[in-house]
């Protein structure tokens, strides 16, 4: 990852768990797991155990050249490691190296790391995640009554509130809390079977027990069976990264459009020089909102990539467990960042009111036009009600006249029998927000 983007386009938390030291220090906790659970099982010596141990308590012990050479010669890098673990133990105490990675596979390890890795990673997305939630909580709660225009079609519809706007869009982020959780026992579990996942090479009466112990020492799931190549776990996990990246970008598309200079609505967080343009001094760009948009594109083409990985042939694939590789890292980076971008827009988020009110007003009327036409149907009918209420708003609109001045002089509106005092009610937007303080403080909990 470039320097200059590094914090604008990964998350450097994440980053480091996926780096070269990060993903082998994974690699040793499983052979340090390993040996010592054979010990106490008996099926590999103590003194060896121990010794091992020892090597693999420390990344720091591994010559990173070396292992670049032996990966870039072998094409993976745990043979190598083994290599490492074996030479050195041996050094010291010679032959118990012979014990490492008893009974285990390549696929073992880096899998198993991998998961590892992805434990770490969720902690963290689960911690950005939590605090978008909090923050738009408060937002939703602080604006709940706040009249803004809703937009269908980028045209305005009906009126709002700010907070009904916002209490979707915090569901839609305790849902993907929600599916996180569902997901977690399906994708912390342990990878260790051998060759082609039938743990052949250790004791019958042993290798399910080593297999337990190994799952408890690493605080994983035991495995049902081998999922050498059964890859929905971590496509799974793709998947949810597409939804919870997703949501992070229609919030940004939608705070994109109330920047525009024509609505100014709500800002991004202000910082000097944030979003400058190097030529219009006058320019504030959604830039955080760009950078969560393209991000978002980005992971879901990943997670397309990762569901193409399912597709394995036999017990052990040849390449698309390779696709992996390549594309976990960086669809666990990018959502990291989505996810800070995204917190650091919510915690920050500068909300306009009174432009909220003046552009509800810009239709002269027009938006509470369904107000209207329900309230004159009981008398006139709907139909009618409809085609009248058409007919005054696009006069409104050519005429640039209030549709309130409109009706009062319409013979068909005021035979209605609705009084003047009445048609003002219906023409007031603050009037018709429907249930959207209801509704907010249901997804508040207040009711």
């Amino acid at each position: 990852m470039s320097d200059i983007f590094r914090n604008i386009l990964s998350h450097q938390e994440v980053a480091a768990i996926w780096s070269d030291a990060g993903r082998t220090s994974f690699y040793l906790e499983f052979e340090r797991a390993l040996a010592l659970v054979q010990a106490d099982l008996g099926i590999i010596p103590r003194e060896a155990a121990d010794a091992i141990a020892d090597f693999c308590s420390d990344v720091s012990n591994v010559d990173f050249e070396d292992l670049r050479v032996q990966t870039e010669k072998i094409g993976y890098p745990v043979l190598g490691l083994i290599k490492q673990i074996v030479h050195h133990v041996n050094a010291k105490a010679p032959g118990y190296g012979e014990w490492a990675h008893w009974g285990a596979t390549t696929q073992d390890v880096t899998d198993t790391a991998t998961v590892l890795q992805l434990r770490q990673t969720v902690d963290i997305i689960t911690s950005s995640l939590d605090a978008i939630i909090i923050n738009l909580r408060n937002l939703a709660d602080i604006y709940k009554a706040t009249p803004m225009a809703a937009r269908s079609n980028l045209q305005q519809a009906v009126p709002i509130t700010f907070g009904f706007k916002l209490a979707r869009l915090l569901c839609t982020f305790q849902r993907h809390h929600e599916r996180l959780l569902q997901l977690k026992h399906r994708l912390f579990v342990l990878q260790f079977g051998g060759a082609a996942g039938t743990l052949a090479t250790l004791p019958a009466d042993k290798a399910l027990k080593c297999q337990a112990a190994l799952a408890q020492a690493l605080k994983l799931a035991p495995p049902e069976i081998a999922w050498h190549t059964e890859r929905d776990r971590f496509a799974e996990l793709a998947g949810f990264f597409a939804l919870l990246t997703g949501t992070c970008a229609k919030f940004a598309l939608d705070t994109k459009l109330l920047m525009q200079s024509e609505i100014g609505e709500v800002s991004e967080p202000f910082y000097e020089h944030r979003g400058s343009s190097s030529t219009m001094p006058q320019k504030r760009n959604p830039i955080s909102c760009a950078y969560v948009s393209a991000i978002a594109t980005a992971v879901r083409q990943h997670a397309t990539a990762i569901c193409e990985a399912m597709v394995a042939d036999h017990e052990r694939s040849t390449g698309p467990w390779e696709v992996e590789w390549i594309i976990l890292p960086e669809i666990c980076t990018l959502s990291g960042a989505a996810l800070k971008h995204t917190q650091e827009l919510v915690a920050g988020l500068q909300v306009h009111p009174e432009a909220m009110m003046k552009n509800l007003n810009i239709t002269k009327g027009g938006i509470v036009a369904e107000a209207v036409m329900m309230g004159l149907a009981p008398q006139i009918g709907r139909q009618v009600a409809h085609d009248v209420v058409y007919e005054l708003c696009r006069q409104s609109a050519e005429k640039n006249v209030d549709l309130l001045h409109l009706l009062r002089a319409d013979e068909r509106v005021m035979s209605g029998g609705l009084s003047v005092e009445q048609l003002e009610q219906l023409c007031d937007p603050k009037n018709y927000l429907g249930l959207s303080v209801e509704m907010v403080e249901r997804v508040l909990g207040y009711q």
